[in-house]
């Protein structure tokens, strides 16, 4: 009897454990978080974006999640959701392209000291014959940071997804490889091309079967479809064309879409998702997507303040504090959309705005400092 007795006090205590709260270096106030709502409101007063979505975590817990202004305000005016859809710009670069090429890396399929040419020997020449998968993912292969689009665009039409590997492949480096920090769109189209000779698939192909379907992204993808564009951030109005669920980036244009550099679309919610698998070593709910080894590559610095894939204690890597700022990784997209993870405390903060729409003038920049301020003010030590 008092073995029974015993057995079910420590079932009940082992449930009881399970049940707690993990306990992190710092915990968010949430009563301090309702701040952002006047600041939110006050820059789309500004004229700085037509509206936003703004969501905080920490752990499986999200503390502040709420959308702002409209998604559209010209030719029409659609309000913004919590689940309005984002074209997320470079913030493409690690959740899409460089996620799947560490997917690739913990399958045994390539080395990231392995040289580019191996994949694609064409780009072995002009000087970037020693240039490794690893340069592309830190940004320091010396390829241009960008090319001029439009001329691609003119000479062969669009899409023209060959003529711009082609493109890439044929720069001469600026720099020898490992040497010098250049942000390079070009680098992320190179490691798209990559995962597809790979793995036969493109990009959105790869990473839909391999990160988003497994995590139940399920509004997340290249190229939405038609009937999604009602839930989309309208970007940029071109010669009274509004780009709505397209690519805004000339390059992932020519792409048809489908982009190492650019060409994601998808919500806070599901942002939050890849967020939480990353700052849980890989895994969420049970599913694993990432080898802890392939998490640390993904949120360590590798060069400098680069991960492989994520910027690393940079001016954007907002949360404040003594053990927040040391580690925390973020990534921009250019149309206004913004990440930020802090490992040592779980927290994530998604910050998404629609600030090129209608006319590219819009800025978020004071925006992301003053939630940063914010967010730091409701800190508090355990």
């Amino acid at each position: 009897m008092k073995l029974i007795q015993f057995f079910f006090i420590w079932l009940a205590l082992a449930l009881l454990a399970g049940c707690q709260t993990p306990t992190f270096p710092h915990t968010i106030q949430t009563d301090k978080l309702s701040a952002i709502d006047s600041l939110v409101t006050e820059e789309i007063e500004k004229g700085n974006f037509p509206g936003a979505v703004v969501l905080l975590g920490q752990g499986d817990k999200i503390l502040y999640h709420k959308s702002f202004g409209h998604e559209v305000i010209e030719p029409f005016i659609e309000p913004m959701t919590k689940d309005t859809i984002f074209d997320m710009a470079s913030v493409s670069k690690p959740v899409g392209t460089a996620t799947s090429i560490l997917i690739l890396w913990d399958q045994g399929k390539i080395d990231l000291e392995d040289k580019v040419g191996k994949y694609l020997p064409e780009f072995a020449v002009n000087g970037k014959e020693n240039v490794r998968l690893k340069h592309l993912l830190t940004h320091t292969s010396g390829l241009p940071a960008y090319t001029n689009a439009a001329e691609l665009k003119k000479q062969y039409g669009e899409p023209c997804p060959d003529k711009v590997i082609e493109k890439i492949c044929s720069f001469t480096a600026m720099n020898e490889p490992g040497e010098t920090y250049r942000y390079s769109c070009l680098g992320y189209i190179t490691l798209a091309k990559i995962v597809e000779v790979v793995s036969g698939q493109t990009i959105d192909q790869f990473a839909q079967e391999n990160i988003f379907k497994p995590l139940k992204m399920k509004h997340t993808t290249y190229n939405p479809p038609k009937e999604w564009e009602k839930d989309i951030a309208a970007t940029q109005i071109f010669d009274d064309h509004l780009l709505r669920g397209f690519v805004h980036d000339p390059l992932a244009q020519l792409n048809a879409g489908i982009s190492g550099n650019a060409g994601l679309f998808t919500n806070a919610h599901d942002l939050s998702i890849y967020c939480r698998m990353v700052l849980n070593g890989g895994t969420y709910r049970g599913v694993r997507i990432l080898s802890p080894e392939a998490v640390q590559l993904l949120t360590r610095p590798q060069w400098k303040n680069r991960s492989y894939g994520f910027g690393v204690t940079t001016s954007y890597s907002w949360i404040k504090g003594e053990d927040t700022l040391e580690k925390s990784i973020s990534h921009l997209g250019y149309t206004g959309t913004a990440v930020v993870c802090d490992p040592s405390n779980h927290i994530y903060l998604i910050i998404l705005t629609n600030r090129v729409h209608p006319n590219d003038k819009g800025n978020i920049s004071p925006f992301r400092t003053q939630v940063a301020e914010i967010i730091s003010q409701a800190l508090v030590e355990n």
